[in-house]
């Protein structure tokens, strides 16, 4: 199937859905946060009911309810997007974070936000303690662990710059590599062994 023939999936802009936040009084969590925290549930490969996943999202945005409908709307389109950036074949995923245009100080902040709901998300399921999990998603989960700790204080110069872009591609790969190992196609139940017929 040639990549022309489907709409290629595309996350909600990020200022759009900061903007959201605004308009729901939400000052507790980041823009980047929620969308690792959805990342993090579809890596340990929970699908939620949109009821369930907007309460998901309340808790974490520490309000009762969303105030605007169109808020529910964008919040479900960016499940969806996200979900089919993670099964796409051709390794599309994105992380929603600052883009370049914010200072590099606010940028690694945010990675380290989108780590901190990725991890969230995930271990809501109890899969980052799963004894099947390989030893490589346990050490890159560990890693997420550690990028999620980045704070503020990196320097604007062009070094930075680079290690800044090569741990985010690094989360990235981690994130499909974790998505891809927790999300493989169950076999039937009835797949039990049978007697062959022939």
């Amino acid at each position: 199937m040639s990549s022309e023939s489907y709409a290629q999936p595309e996350l909600p802009d990020f200022d759009l859905i900061a903007n959201l936040m605004v308009a729901e009084g939400v000052h507790v969590v980041s823009p980047s946060e929620l969308h690792g925290l959805l990342s993090g549930h579809l890596s340990a490969g929970a699908r939620l009911e949109p009821a369930v996943l907007l309460q998901s999202a309340c808790d974490l945005m520490d309000i009762t309810a969303f105030k605007h409908e169109n808020s529910k709307v964008l919040l479900l389109d960016m499940y969806q997007q996200t979900l089919l950036m993670l099964e796409a074949p051709e390794l599309i995923f994105e992380l929603s974070v600052p883009d370049e245009e914010q200072s590099l100080a606010q940028r690694a902040e945010g990675l380290g936000q989108w780590c901190q709901g990725f991890l969230s998300g995930f271990g809501l399921y109890g899969k980052h303690t799963d004894k099947t999990l390989s030893k490589e998603a346990k050490e890159a989960f560990a890693d997420l662990n550690q990028i999620a700790q980045i704070v503020a204080g990196v320097d604007d110069d062009d070094g930075s710059e680079n290690d800044l872009m090569e741990v985010e591609e690094y989360v990235r790969m981690v994130v499909l590599m974790l998505f891809a190992e927790c999300n493989k196609a169950e076999p039937p139940a009835n797949n039990s062994p049978q007697k062959t017929v022939h």
